[in-house]
């Protein structure tokens, strides 16, 4: 699977978001060496912060899956924005531990515009388990 069909992927996960506060439907897909594609998409709480992100949802619904870190080679994600979506800075922090350094990240819009991204590009200073030493 190529990025583009990645991020068609991120785009109909983005139909189950569940946004009736912000009406901000975000929708993620994340791709495995075998060829899975785990989707997520964010749902939302009257209490704000029980809130969780697309990006986040298709982590861990892949980890519940039983796949493992290495295993994960692609992450898109998309929503109805001007510049293409980029991840919060919760999930910034968890795609800094949970997924591998070298991962491919795309972020889209509704509109086709594409950007290409890595953790290291999108948390530079991540902290991290070394840290809790």
């Amino acid at each position: 699977m190529n990025h583009l069909e990645l991020i068609e992927k991120a785009k109909e996960a983005r139909k189950l978001s569940y946004s009736p506060y912000s009406n901000f439907k975000v929708g993620a897909a994340l791709l495995t060496k075998d060829g899975k594609v785990y989707l997520g998409a964010n749902i939302e709480n009257s209490s704000y912060p029980l809130c969780m992100c697309a990006e986040r949802n298709a982590i861990y619904h892949a980890l519940m899956e039983g796949e493992k870190k290495e295993n994960f080679v692609m992450l898109a994600l998309s929503a109805d924005t001007d510049e293409p979506c980029s991840p919060c800075g919760a999930c910034r922090q968890v795609m800094s531990e949970l997924l591998p350094r070298d991962i491919r990240i795309f972020m889209s819009n509704l509109k086709g515009d594409i950007k290409e991204t890595t953790i290291e590009e999108l948390l530079p200073f991540a902290f991290s388990s070394e840290d809790l030493k």
